[in-house]
């Protein structure tokens, strides 16, 4: 089959499926003669491995240790299962992150009249430098993203 029956029978944009097999992820298929990819059940398997990791939050990373797993047959299952609670335990954080993020902004909101002066607590804390940065965080409980 081509990309196009490939990227409808796996729910996985042609985009993507190019993607996987860019980084890695999917090994190169065959190629027609015009040079038009071909995919055969394997290839739909594995991208429905991929897409049902992915909508569990794995990262491409650890979707290609997820299957060199698979692949293994000689793996331990402890070690999936070792990989998934890493994996919750990042969920877990970034769920936690999140919540703190909502009530520091429910905090700001409440504390802003929303009425037609210019003054807005929450455009002050956004322009608020780092200096001071954890005494802030302390007293508004929010959470401070660094790149």
């Amino acid at each position: 089959m081509n990309i196009g029956e490939a990227a409808k029978a796996s729910q996985v944009s042609a985009k993507m499926i190019r993607y996987y097999e860019q980084i890695g992820l999917i090994p190169p298929v065959g190629r027609t003669d015009a040079g038009y990819r071909v995919y055969n059940e394997a290839d739909i398997h594995r991208l429905n491995f991929i897409r049902r990791a992915r909508d569990l939050g794995f990262s491409v990373a650890e979707i290609g240790n997820l299957l060199s797993l698979w692949n293994d047959q000689s793996r331990q299952s402890a070690d999936v299962k070792r990989l998934a609670e890493q994996h919750i335990a990042e969920l877990e954080q970034r769920m936690a992150n999140l919540r703190q993020m909502t009530d520091t902004l429910k905090t700001l909101i409440a504390c802003c009249a929303g009425d037609d002066r210019p003054d807005c607590p929450i455009l002050d804390e956004l322009q608020q430098s780092d200096e001071g940065l954890a005494e802030r965080q302390k007293r508004s409980g929010a959470v401070i993203r660094r790149q």
